[in-house]
């Protein structure tokens, strides 16, 4: 790594293109040089921001170099289309500690029938597979055959749902990894997705631009079949016609981050009204209240079967990214049995928050 060229480019999302290139002395950044189609002014600035750059350990983290490059600007630097955070993600892009969607060759698992509680381990059981190097980074879409509800990791049992109304409905009770709100599940009535990826994927970003950064890829494919979406702060993905759906991710030890989403197609309003104390809350206010209600934003907005919308979605991160076809490990797939039994249909695991 010593005295060999490193480069490292970064698209900042509705602005410019900012490169790195860079060498390493002694563990150091050296020959620092940061260029793209951004506005600087004045011209100066750019030499003050490589050499707030130089001498940095190449372990410094996001934080550190965004705060060495804004203490070597002045109040009157003008910044238009990128900023000290961009260049810090460009720097590290550059020393490998940062990564983008096409420094990556993404796995692609179609729907595949499981009950819904071994898709709630399996989001878990990925994680460990890519951090052991067991596969790389994977986009994997739900498929179940049984009525659920799953709750978000810090969700209390009994203000989220209707334990008698559930039971009677024959509606079981979930707790996931991840936080974020309750999901109401039957066969067919949502997509549902995980992506796994490294966490050098979202490297420097907040919480909040994160999902959106994840998020994006969707709402592309939403537009191929006629929905007009976009991202609503902090996990939301909306329509013209109102909320389709919502997003939740887990960042693990290991270096890894599970971003999954669920998107409603054809949701029993009625049946979710009586199992969902909170659904009860926000569904009120939409005046949906007759038993022959339901929600089907994805159904009504498309008129494509739940199948051709998976399928567009598929056909659209396959075409954005380098992707390949595959399937479950065998020992994920024992590995996710395990896990329900020790752990997510434990009564310890669903009521640590009661």
């Amino acid at each position: 790594m010593q005295g060999k060229a490193m480069h490292g480019e970064y698209k900042v999302p509705g602005g410019k293109l900012v490169v790195a290139d860079l060498e390493l002395q002694n563990e150091c950044l050296s020959q620092v040089s940061i260029s793209g189609d951004f506005f600087l002014e004045p011209d100066s600035a750019l030499d003050n921001i490589n050499q707030a750059l130089t001498g940095l350990p190449s372990t410094a983290s996001h934080h550190t170099l965004t705060a060495a490059i804004a203490a070597a600007l002045d109040d009157d630097v003008m910044m238009f289309g990128f900023s000290p955070e961009a260049v810090a993600t460009a720097v590290r892009r550059a020393l490998g500690l940062a990564s983008s969607w096409l420094d990556h060759q993404f796995t692609l698992i179609p729907p595949v029938t499981l009950p819904a509680v071994e898709h709630v381990a399996l989001d878990e059981v990925l994680a460990n597979s890519v951090a052991k190097g067991l596969r790389g980074p994977t986009l994997r879409f739900w498929d179940w055959d049984d009525s659920v509800v799953v709750i978000g990791s810090f969700q209390s049992v009994k203000n989220e749902v209707d334990m008698a109304a559930a039971t009677a409905a024959n509606v079981q009770v979930v707790r996931r990894v991840t936080g974020g709100g309750a999901m109401f599940m039957e066969p067919g009535n949502c997509i549902t997705y995980s992506l796994t990826v490294p966490t050098s994927l979202v490297d420097g970003m907040s919480i909040e631009q994160s999902y959106q950064f994840l998020d994006a890829w969707v709402l592309a494919a939403l537009a191929e079949v006629g929905i007009n979406a976009h991202y609503v702060p902090l996990n939301d993905i909306a329509s013209e016609q109102g909320k389709i759906g919502g997003a939740a991710q887990k960042r693990f030890a290991n270096g890894v981050l599970v971003h999954h989403a669920t998107l409603a197609y054809d949701i029993d309003a009625n049946k979710m009204l009586q199992v969902l104390r909170t659904g009860r809350e926000k569904i009120s206010d939409k005046g949906i209240s007759s038993a022959n209600k339901r929600v089907d934003p994805m159904r009504s907005q498309t008129g494509l079967s739940r199948e051709a919308i998976i399928d567009a979605f598929t056909g659209h991160f396959s075409q954005a990214y380098q992707s390949q076809a595959g399937e479950y490990l065998p020992q994920e797939l024992a590995s996710a049995k395990a896990r329900v039994t020790e752990k997510y249909l434990t009564q310890e695991w669903l009521y640590k928050v009661n």
